[in-house]
């Protein structure tokens, strides 16, 4: 059973963001993430254990603690957790008294760190993976909350307008695809990298041609995605996103400037063989259930299962700017914006079938 330190001087940084902010740090594990963020979003996670269907779709949120380099932020509960015994309680206790409510100026962090010293304990999602393959997909046409500043609005609304935001309610915010292994042309060395998107690269994506982004995430023949492969991947985020879209539709919230974060296995060959584990798997399961063997007949069976490979998660991310709204409906912005990527990822998983070949690229960077 692996065990997992959060104290401050064992914490690194994160290496695995599409977008976002910077200063997000992880166990050295990497089954644990710590960012830092704001006591909205803090309250916000603390909430969302009344909403169980809704926790299903968002990283599993552990607790809370202070960054400093002269505490022991996990002492007032334990030292060390184990990552496969995520029990969803706070790890130890967060003082908010120091946090300013509101700020008097505003100004664009532009991806900057967060100035705060709290931070929130979450599911790392892209955990347990080989080479995982990472997405950030930014939600909605309107990008600020009700409290956001003037200046703050024009310039979001200044995004959304030159970006798919608008007309979509969704704009690709970064991502990152694994190429494979490559052979040097200078000393014939074998070489991997990862192909880096940035937040400019979504922005400038247009109606017309914001399908090629997605492509491009999806189908990475030289790194061993196939068609095939890319169509069940694509199938069964496209199940995940239907039942997110249920869930929200049965909630009134307003979340401005959330994400759908994609992750799947980004090296062909490790996906290929987890798939055939889970098919192995699911196969197993079912001839038990026919041939008269009654599993439940053993309390401890689900505790002796191996654990499967990870092929892929989708969860919705970013909370900063989020709440629940009794009384007012549910929260169409967001929706807007996910109901066009399962649209989009349902026309991309119909072309996955056709004889057209995909070109996710070759270079790194």
């Amino acid at each position: 059973m692996a065990q997992h330190s959060l104290r401050f001087s064992q914490l690194i940084a994160f290496d695995n963001a599409a977008a976002g902010h910077d200063g997000v740090l992880s166990d050295r594990s990497g089954d644990l993430l710590v960012k830092p963020c704001k006591k909205a979003e803090i309250e916000f996670y603390q909430t969302t254990a009344s909403h169980p269907e809704f926790s299903t779709y968002i990283p599993a949120f552990i607790g809370t603690l202070t960054l400093s380099a002269n505490s022991n932020p996990a002492q007032a509960a334990t030292d060390l957790i184990s990552a496969s015994k995520l029990d969803y309680n706070d790890l130890s206790h967060l003082d908010t008294s120091n946090l300013a409510n509101a700020h008097q100026i505003w100004a664009p962090s532009n991806g900057g760190k967060i100035n705060t010293d709290s931070a929130i304990v979450l599911e790392n999602v892209t955990a347990r993976f080989k080479k995982p393959n990472v997405l950030d997909v930014k939600l909605g046409a309107r990008l600020w909350a009700d409290d956001a500043p003037p200046a703050k609005r024009a310039k979001l609304d200044k995004v959304a307008e030159d970006s798919t935001s608008k007309p979509l309610g969704f704009r690709i915010a970064g991502m990152k695809t694994w190429q494979g292994k490559q052979i040097s042309e200078q000393d014939g060395t074998t070489l991997g990298c990862y192909r880096t998107y940035d937040k400019d690269y979504g922005r400038r994506l247009n109606v017309e041609n914001i399908r090629q982004g997605f492509e491009d995430f999806f189908f990475v023949e030289v790194a061993g995605i196939s068609k095939p492969i890319a169509r069940k991947v694509i199938e069964n985020f496209l199940r995940e996103l239907r039942g997110l879209h249920e869930v929200l539709e049965n909630e009134e919230s307003r979340m401005y400037s959330a994400s759908l974060l994609f992750v799947y296995e980004g090296d062909g060959e490790a996906l290929q063989e987890a798939f055939k584990i889970e098919e192995r798997t699911i196969g197993s399961e079912d001839t038990s259930s026919t041939d008269g063997i009654g599993r439940e007949d053993d309390d401890d069976a689900d505790d002796d299962d191996p654990q499967l490979p990870k092929t892929q998660a989708v969860k919705l991310i970013d909370f900063a700017h989020a709440s629940w709204t009794p009384g007012q409906g549910r929260d169409e912005n967001l929706l807007h914006g996910v109901r066009n990527v399962i649209r989009l990822l349902d026309e991309l998983w119909k072309r996955a079938a056709e004889p057209t070949v995909f070109d996710g690229g070759t270079s790194c960077g």
